[in-house]
């Protein structure tokens, strides 16, 4: 294996014009033709092009897999994705008593295994997030209130299926193309809602072990939580220096998280510390399901009336996956990397309706795409190398020069490429899949709950870090002096900067705020309002065109939107 990617694939701008064809290319003209004959000849044409543009790499996606950053990909995204899966799951686990670990680890591998396999975005990380935790829990409080309540898990099986219908309905008539209109204003938001539901569950997972467990073993906890974050943020700012060899700090970059996890569960067993018996994950028996039921839910022996009710709860989720979903894509193939390959954003929406299917009739959480973890993990399979020596000196700003010397700018590594492959997502499914032996199953025991809750803070934090809506908020605690030449927002007039800030800060709180009550429900309508307040809202406020093109613009770049017919 090696450290460089040698893809010879061709540049996204072939690619535009020959594999990735527009939609408005290849519908039929309407004047040889009625317009109900244009209508159904368009049905699941963005399905068809998907489909088109992607299986000519489908070989390549698995040979262009035998590089080393795999490797490191695939250990950082495992800890990343299941651990949070298993701790968001935690209370409705504890509520509803309908779920285990089994389930959510089932979920895991489900969704790796479909969307590494047949999806056309396999860098997109589906699994359990902690808004489908919110909403499961939310109908299972909803329900239990009536006095004639129903099954929960046929409920459930009902509301998954009127979603995964929806979702089909979705992709075979084009409305992913509405993703043209869904730009940074919306990713940073939601972005930044997760951000903090992260370091929210972090405090949770803590707190919750004040009142069941003894006073030593939550304060280790809380001493693990500290140390967690603490330790996954050191390796990241040394990997960030100037100190050490290149391929050292790359190792840290790689294996910072994963290591300071391990090294930390080992500290919750170490002198006066395993006395205190902190709290670890809780398990069930290896493939068993909770309360020893059968995988299969008959959710079709539910009551009639109850399969009506279940309709617009699937509406519900439906809207959900359709952001949540999708801006994972979006932010997983966001114009900072340099891909190579075309997504297909209809036809994999079309598999999750599937993957949603299958959640409600095995009675595990569905599953869907993952904020952060999967930008983390196209970030995990960056190829880092030096541009050529005309382009640095462009892209080099005087402020820049001013804070680095010059043989240190030249030697500085960028991204070159991006290793665009399938098996790190199916690899660290199937490890989901190894977890539910025995074996494995009391190794994941033994990691103490203190330990999740600081990597909760670590991923919620360093996702905090990168967002567009916190750099605008430190932009105005910056010393000027120390502000670059060329940065974008010196150009916008500051009370714009705070109007447009105060809006995204808004939305959020009011999304947070509807999280924390039983309206909990509805939290994804006013996750979807966010696209018309962009696009119909900002607009006739007193931005410039200028303004609002630094302030906002594309989630990813032309070559990716160019799939759902380009961007707004």
């Amino acid at each position: 294996m090696t450290t460089n990617d040698t893809n010879t694939t061709v540049g996204p701008d072939s690619l535009q014009s020959s594999t990735a064809p527009t939609l408005r290319d290849h519908t039929p003209s309407r004047s040889s033709s009625g317009p109900v004959i244009n209508w159904i000849a368009k049905l699941a044409s963005g399905i068809v092009l998907d489909i088109r543009a992607r299986a000519p790499y489908y070989v390549k996606d698995w040979t262009d897999a035998w590089n080393y950053r795999v490797v490191p990909a695939t250990a950082l995204i495992f800890f990343a994705n299941v651990l949070p899966g298993i701790a968001f799951s935690l209370d409705l686990i504890e509520t509803t008593q309908q779920y285990g670990v089994a389930e959510v680890l089932l979920s895991s591998f489900m969704a790796a295994f479909i969307f590494s396999v047949f999806g056309a975005q396999p860098l997109t990380i589906a699994g359990v997030t902690g808004p489908i935790t919110v909403f499961n829990k939310t109908i299972f409080r909803i329900i239990q209130r009536q006095p004639d309540a129903p099954n929960y898990l046929r409920f459930v099986g009902w509301v998954y299926l009127w979603a995964a219908i929806i979702h089909w309905v979705t992709a075979i008539l084009n409305w992913c193309n509405f993703l043209q209109y869904v730009t940074l204003f919306s990713c940073d938001t939601f972005g930044f809602y997760v951000s903090w539901v992260y370091v929210q569950y972090g405090v949770q997972v803590v707190t919750r072990q004040l009142d069941s467990s003894t006073l030593p073993g939550a304060l280790v906890s809380i001493i693990l939580a500290i140390l967690m974050l603490v330790v996954s943020f050191l390796f990241q700012s040394l990997s960030q220096k100037t100190l050490f060899q290149r391929h050292v700090r790359r190792f840290l970059a790689d294996y910072g998280m994963p290591i300071s996890l391990i090294a930390t569960s080992g500290m919750a067993y170490w002198g006066r510390f395993n006395s205190t018996n902190p709290e670890t994950l809780p398990i069930s028996g290896a493939f068993q399901p909770a309360n020893g039921r059968a995988w299969l839910v008959p959710f079709w022996q539910l009551e009639g009336k109850w399969v009506g009710i279940a309709f617009p709860f699937g509406i519900i989720l439906w809207i959900l996956f359709f952001f949540d979903h999708n801006v994972s894509s979006l932010m997983a193939q966001g114009s900072e990397f340099p891909l190579r390959k075309p997504p297909g954003f209809h036809y994999d929406f079309f598999l999750l309706g599937i993957t949603t299917f299958i959640a409600g009739l095995l009675g595990i959480p569905a599953p869907n795409g993952l904020i952060p973890q999967a930008p983390i993990h196209t970030t995990s399979l960056l190829v880092m190398g030096r541009p050529p020596k005309k382009d640095d000196e462009e892209s080099r700003s005087p402020s820049s020069d001013e804070k680095a010397p010059t043989h240190i700018s030249e030697h500085r590594e960028r991204p070159i490429a991006v290793v665009e492959q399938r098996v790190s997502n199916l690899a660290q499914g199937s490890l989901c899949l190894v977890l539910l032996s025995g074996p494995f199953l009391h190794v994941l025991n033994l990691i103490p709950r203190g330990v999740l809750a600081g990597l909760f803070w670590f991923m919620g934090a360093d996702a905090l870090q990168g967002n567009g809506m916190t750099k605008k908020m430190l932009y105005f605690f910056r010393d000027k002096k120390l502000t670059a030449k060329d940065e974008p927002l010196t150009r916008v007039r500051k009370s714009r900067v705070m109007l447009f800030l105060a809006i995204q800060l808004f939305a959020f709180g009011a999304t947070f705020a509807i999280t924390q009550t039983i309206a909990a429900i509805g939290f994804p309508v006013i996750i979807m309002a966010l696209i018309p307040i962009r696009t119909l809202l900002i607009p006739r406020l007193p931005f410039t065109p200028d303004e609002l093109a630094i302030l906002d613009g594309p989630t990813a770049s032309p070559f990716t939107m160019e799939s759902v017919g380009g961007s707004l």
